[in-house]
């Protein structure tokens, strides 16, 4: 998994959140981040991973807010998945904005090269979205460098959705990511202006991951 985050202003992030939600801050900034990665053993509780089924690339823009009693999570502007039962289930299941897209992860020594190009629906006009990025994986971080930043952008145990109109959430359970520093080699992607925001004006802060296991429950309003 890399992490790609940017800074962007308050105010570029809230026209796209639901009533209820507050974009969360650090160092007086939002942050935006794109997030590619291989899930793999994704099932639901009590039934076996299946080989083809459960393991497919992803590839998620997120950006970080605080309800109204203050509980801070997840807020997903796009979810990209190389399965279109991960799609219909994200979206069935979450109301998540899930979408199909053809994806690939491959690795090579410390390079991870990640694609992805979004299925057009039938009739559509305009860019379907894309994101290819490759990036060289480095050391792992000492725990002088994991920093509070690196813990506020990846130490996240809930998200928000919409389910019927009304604001819900879900609790995610996994342990501290494993991070490793990362290095952008390329990045070609329009998934943050099709999400609505501009595009980045500052270089991306960036970490990698060897990953975790996650566990995420049921909805509640």
């Amino acid at each position: 998994m890399t992490f790609v985050h940017w800074r962007y202003p308050p105010g570029a992030v809230r026209p796209l959140l639901p009533g209820g939600l507050e974009p969360e801050t650090f160092d007086g900034d939002a942050w935006v981040g794109l997030t590619p990665f291989l899930m793999e053993g994704v099932r639901p509780p009590g039934t076996p991973a299946l080989p083809w089924l459960s393991r497919f690339p992803e590839t998620n823009l997120r950006t970080y807010v605080r309800d109204g009693p203050g509980r801070t999570g997840l807020w997903f502007l796009s979810l990209d998945a190389g399965r279109l039962a991960a799609v219909l289930a994200g979206r069935v299941g979450y109301g998540l904005p899930y979408h199909w897209s053809d994806m690939e992860v491959r690795a090579a020594g410390r390079l991870v090269r990640y694609r992805g190009r979004r299925h057009r629906p039938t009739g559509a006009a305009g860019p379907a979205g894309r994101c290819d990025a490759e990036v060289e994986v480095g050391r792992p971080l000492t725990e002088g460098e994991r920093d509070e930043l690196a813990h506020f952008l990846t130490a996240r145990f809930r998200l928000f959705t919409v389910v019927a109109g009304r604001l819900a959430a879900a609790e995610v359970e996994h342990p501290p990511w494993p991070l490793r520093q990362a290095r952008l080699l390329h990045l070609d992607q329009d998934l943050v202006r099709l999400a609505g925001l501009p595009a980045p004006d500052r270089a991306p802060v960036l970490h990698a991951s060897p990953g975790v296991p996650v566990r995420v429950g049921r909805w509640t309003r």
